[in-house]
């Protein structure tokens, strides 16, 4: 497949003025952040030849309504991250266009296996949750956020106690919680079904011809087979950053498989940490004359020298106030980063690619756009990942979404190695934007 080849896109937020000219050596409130959204609905060998237009008129008729609701809904000042993103992926999850809840694809075995997570840049007891064998919730990504917040408190029904649950347990939990519960059937859609046949009869094809199964076959390569996560990364105007991330697997997937989706590190990640504060310079000031003192209007400090009996403290007290605006304009500054991958979930697994991306932005101390690309971007880790199978699997295949917050300012980034990615997200003057390709 051919890459993007043209890298990474970045739209920097305007913010409300900070308190310095620089950003990232400002003191900071949660008025000064602007709410950012980006919302996936799946990567992988999308072209112009796999994807008719009417399809493609279908998927940015949906991924522009969608991304309108969600920001009408994040438009409101006490909007949370955490809500928003949600809101987001359940309705991803209700549109059989995408591979999650309702138009998931189906294991060999014939079914249905959804998996879920989310993760917010700041809690308590735990940050995030992957969820994993569901075959009965309407909306698995509603799952997640309830196991997120109930954990946060005491009692729970056991949802305090790990991050990643699966199977009948857990969709226990969700019934007796009050969440939405389907019959399997619901999760149906004819076109899953049929992509789900041709490929088993590819497959045997592909055995009786001595190739391996592992390669995409002609039909595969004329046709666009989700290997689609769906998924969104929301700031707040609190500063929070929150990523959900909902998918049906692999087509054909073998029955039990567990992908990226629900593994925290693989298939999504958030966190946020704080810069040191940056120490003052010391300043070997030479003795001050009284005329000296006088232009620095340190009329406390001249008295001081003159009357030392009169005003013993004079000369201290201003000393001290100056040195606390010295620190306060050295106080840490807020970094927060949040991510939502899609593509083939084993070289997310491989890769643990959204936290190696987290890490390699914060600790090599490089923007995350940059690490995003060089992870995910064409000839990528990712990309590397799969050696000489690059091409003839879909091995290695897949995008990331994502957002960086430094101080008040926001980034929106996004990058894939793949034929295009469905995204969508409102732009730095409040566009909204949606692109499929390379466009």
């Amino acid at each position: 497949m051919d890459g993007c080849g043209k890298g990474i896109r970045v739209y920097p937020a305007s913010t409300v003025p900070a308190r310095t000219t620089d950003a990232k050596h400002s003191n900071v409130t949660k008025h000064d952040i602007i709410p950012r959204i980006i919302i996936h609905g799946g990567a992988g060998n999308l072209t112009k030849r796999s994807l008719p237009r009417e399809k493609y008129d279908a998927y940015q008729a949906s991924l522009r309504r969608i991304l309108a609701s969600s920001a009408e809904v994040l438009s409101n000042p006490s909007s949370t991250a955490l809500d928003v993103a949600t809101f987001a992926v359940s309705l991803l999850e209700d549109d059989p266009l995408y591979n999650s809840g309702r138009g998931a694809v189906f294991t060999r075995g014939g079914k249905n296996e959804l998996e879920c997570s989310i993760m917010v840049s700041n809690g308590h007891r735990k940050r995030g949750i992957g969820c994993m064998m569901l075959q009965h919730i309407k909306n698995p990504i509603k799952l997640a956020q309830e196991l997120l917040i109930r954990g946060e408190r005491d009692g729970g029904d056991g949802s305090q106690d790990h991050c990643q649950y699966s199977g009948s347990f857990v969709e226990g939990l969700a019934e007796k919680w009050g969440l939405e519960i389907v019959d399997p059937s619901y999760f149906f859609t004819q076109q899953r079904w049929d992509e789900h046949i041709k490929g088993l009869e590819e497959e045997a094809k592909q055995k009786e011809a001595g190739m391996s199964i592992e390669e995409m076959s002609d039909w595969e390569k004329a046709n666009y087979i989700p290997l689609g996560t769906c998924g969104a990364v929301v700031l707040d105007r609190f500063g929070a950053i929150c990523v959900a991330t909902s998918t049906g697997g692999l087509t054909n997937k073998v029955d039990g498989r567990v992908g990226d989706t629900p593994t925290i590190g693989a298939g999504f990640w958030a966190e946020e940490w704080y810069e040191g504060p940056v120490a003052p310079k010391p300043q070997n000031r030479v003795p001050s004359t009284p005329l000296d003192k006088l232009c620095r209007d340190e009329i406390g400090s001249v008295l001081a020298d003159c009357l030392p009996m009169l005003f013993p403290s004079a000369s201290h007290t201003n000393t001290s106030r100056s040195s606390t605006l010295v620190l306060d304009q050295h106080l840490p500054i807020r970094h927060a980063v949040g991510m939502s991958g899609t593509g083939n979930g084993d070289s997310f697994l491989r890769m643990d690619a959204c936290r190696t991306t987290a890490a390699k932005s914060r600790f090599a101390t490089i923007p995350l756009p940059d690490a995003l690309t060089w992870m995910a971007g064409p000839n990528g880790e990712l990309h590397k990942s799969a050696g000489d199978r690059w091409g003839r699997s879909h091995e290695g295949t897949g995008g990331i979404i994502g957002i960086e917050l430094v101080g008040s300012s926001s980034t929106v980034v996004w990058d894939f190695n793949c034929g295009g990615m469905f995204r969508a997200w409102v732009d730095d003057d409040g566009e909204h934007q949606c692109l499929v390709f390379c466009e």
